[in-house]
């Protein structure tokens, strides 16, 4: 039987975990729990790179951000389905791994990819804990989904500090030579290969950490609020 994982992160495409949430799969290694990766495309419909190129740089993000491992669904880039076969694919994942917590993206994004992923996570979790859904594993339902903000933004349900990684993450991001701008690169140009792109990634983690009393943050939604017990730590260092 596979290692479980505390926590499971799905992305539509390889880097979508780097850029959205991977200051907070940081912070989950670094408190001594575990974490996986499962991207559910190969990312083939890319302007920039390639199918191949994509998973050695993925390969590469994931050993940055401690990730215990990263697999790769085929469910198709630029048409993501998410019928019956992909939903049974996701139980068998959430049964193998058994996460307490599933990050997934945001299901109202510009992206229709992301927006389909966030939907196929969301149910097939929930249908992994059904036990007359039989497959070789015993089910399993993950405690709680969180949701990743990737280009709109929603309301925010809490905020994550992540301070004191942000520059690992920036570094995991940075294995994606073939995506992100390079000013020797003469591969296509894209909007997120745009110098502006990554600026833009820098000011939301600032914006979003400025929201908590941190100099850099990630934000979530989730559908449940989450449980807190310290009232007082949490909403320490902010000003009032």
């Amino acid at each position: 039987m596979a290692k479980t994982v505390d926590v499971l992160f799905f992305g539509a495409h390889a880097d979508d975990i780097e850029l959205t949430c991977g200051g907070t799969l940081i912070n989950i290694v670094r408190s001594g729990r575990t974490a996986g990766i499962v991207d559910l495309t190969h990312g083939e419909m890319g302007t920039r790179g390639s199918a191949p190129i994509r998973l050695r740089e993925a390969r590469a993000a994931a050993k940055v951000l401690g990730a215990s491992f990263r697999d790769r669904l085929d469910f198709g880039d630029g048409g993501l389905r998410r019928g019956r076969e992909q939903e049974m694919e996701i139980i068998e994942v959430v049964r193998r791994y058994r996460p307490q917590i599933v990050f997934a993206p945001w299901m109202e994004e510009r992206h229709p990819d992301h927006s389909r992923a966030g939907q196929l996570v969301t149910d097939a979790a929930f249908y992994a804990g059904l036990s007359k859904i039989k497959t070789k594993l015993d089910a399993h339902r993950p405690q709680a989904i969180v949701y990743y903000i990737q280009w709109y933004v929603p309301p925010v349900t809490f905020v994550v500090d992540c301070t004191a990684v942000w520059k690992q993450r920036m570094k995991a991001i940075g294995a994606y030579k073939s995506q992100f701008f390079d000013p020797r690169s003469d591969a296509p140009k894209t909007k997120i290969a745009e110098q502006s792109f990554l600026q833009m990634i820098e000011a939301r983690g600032i914006h979003f950490g400025s929201l908590v009393g941190a100099q850099y943050g990630e934000a979530f939604v989730t559908k449940q609020p989450p449980k807190i017990h310290d009232v007082v730590a949490a909403y320490g260092g902010r000003e009032v």
